[in-house]
C-alpha cells in the first residue's frame, strides 16, 4: 500500500482544511478520483485473472492487485463515513466540543480481513460498490456545515483532526493515491 500522503498545507493547491467552510472541492475530487477508476474497469477486466497477492498485509512484502485494492476501497470509504458520523455524533460521556476517539490503524485486523474476503468478490461487484459508495461519500461531504467540516476527532497515530481533515487525509488524498496506483498497475502489466 502507498504511503499516505501529506496534510494541508503540506499539499500545494489543496485548500487547507482547517479553513475551508465546506468540502465542495473536496468532494468534486472524490468523484474525479472515483470516475477515473471506474473508467479502468474495461482495462482491469481486460487483464484478468488477477493474482490474489500472497501477502495483502501491512507487511513491507505486500502487494496488492486491482482485487485488493477494489476490496479495500470498498472497505475503506464506508468505514471513514462512518467515523465522521461518530465525530459529528460527539463524545456520548464528554462536553459538546469534546474530541472524540475515531479511526484506526493499518494493521487493523477488521481491515486486512475484510480485505482478504471481498477480493474473491468478481470485479464488476467491486467496482458497483465503489461506485455507490464514493457517490454516498461525495454526497455527504457536500451536505455538511462549516460547523460540523470543523469538529474535531481524536485519532490513534494522527491526533486531533477537524472533520474536513479526516476526509483530506483518509478518503481524498487516500482516494487519489490509489487511482495513481492502479495506473501504474495497468501500466507495469501492459493492460
Amino acid at each position: 500500500m502507498p504511503p499516505m500522503p501529506p496534510m494541508p498545507p503540506d499539499r500545494p493547491g489543496v485548500p487547507n482544511c482547517l479553513t475551508m467552510g465546506t468540502l465542495d472541492d473536496q468532494a468534486a475530487r472524490v468523484d474525479a478520483a472515483a470516475r477515473e477508476i471506474l473508467d479502468l474497469q474495461p482495462r482491469v477486466e481486460a487483464g484478468a485473472p488477477w493474482p490474489l497477492a500472497e501477502v495483502y498485509g501491512t507487511e513491507v512484502e505486500a502487494s496488492w492487485g486491482p482485487p485488493e485494492l477494489l476490496a479495500h476501497l470498498e472497505e475503506m470509504l464506508p468505514f471513514w463515513l462512518g467515523e465522521t458520523e461518530r465525530i459529528l455524533d460527539g463524545a456520548p460521556d464528554g462536553p459538546p466540543d469534546a474530541a472524540v476517539p475515531f479511526g484506526r490503524v493499518a494493521s487493523d485486523p477488521v481491515r486486512i480481513g475484510v480485505i482478504g474476503r471481498d477480493r474473491t468478490v468478481p470485479l464488476r461487484e467491486l467496482f458497483t460498490r465503489l461506485e455507490a459508495d464514493a457517490a454516498r461519500v461525495a454526497r455527504r461531504m457536500r451536505a455538511l456545515s462549516d460547523a460540523e467540516t470543523a469538529r474535531v476527532g481524536r485519532h490513534p497515530t494522527q491526533g486531533e483532526l477537524t472533520v474536513g481533515q479526516l476526509f483530506e487525509r483518509f478518503v481524498t488524498s487516500h482516494l487519489e493515491g490509489h487511482l495513481d496506483q492502479f495506473r501504474e498497475i495497468l501500466a507495469a502489466r501492459g493492460a
